[in-house]
């Protein structure tokens, strides 16, 4: 059996969780609401104050998915009672990033600047001007986002310039050596 998808996912204080039944799970909490289709074979209940996922037999699709439905409803429920955040670290000379409006630009060695525009349930923060916190309840969502604006420029291994996540570590590489 499944480690993570025999566990029931416990539904918090002012939180809602309905499931129809074709398997459309609806997430209401303090901070929004999230809506997700699951996979119609799954079997998705809600039992005393906690949803449990159980899968109808033990085919290798099945297994695969009762630990990811799981996963994915406690994604659902963390996200709209705590919400997600990532953050971004700015490194090298003149690189920095500006809140304009709900949206971002960041200045990043180019010629021009980098303008990237909110997307809907997603905030951007710059307590400084080399670090961006992007904030949302969808932790995929987060986690794209915060992708797409590493992409803009990877920090490279020589001398570790570029947009990196907080916490990651750039392994480094040694420059040519002269004689």
């Amino acid at each position: 059996m499944s480690r993570i998808g025999r566990l029931p996912v416990a539904i918090p204080n002012g939180v809602t969780v309905d499931v129809t039944p074709d398997n459309v799970v609806t997430v209401k909490g303090p901070k929004g609401e999230l809506t997700r289709k699951m996979h119609k074979d799954m079997l998705i209940n809600i039992e005393d104050n906690s949803v449990v996922v159980k899968r109808p037999s033990e085919q290798k699709e099945h297994r695969a998915l009762h630990g990811l439905t799981r996963a994915l409803i406690n994604n659902m429920v963390t996200g709209v009672t705590e919400g997600y955040q990532k953050t971004l670290e700015l490194i090298g000379v003149g690189y920095r990033a500006q809140a304009k409006g709900k949206g971002l630009v960041l200045n990043l060695g180019f010629s021009h600047p980098v303008e990237i525009d909110a997307i809907e349930g997603i905030q951007f923060e710059v307590p400084e001007a080399t670090k961006i916190v992007v904030k949302g309840i969808d932790k995929e969502l987060v986690g794209e986002i915060a992708a797409v604006i590493r992409s803009h420029r990877k920090p490279e291994p020589y001398k570790g310039k570029g947009i990196k996540y907080q916490g990651e570590v750039i392994r480094r590489k040694e420059g040519k050596t002269g004689k």
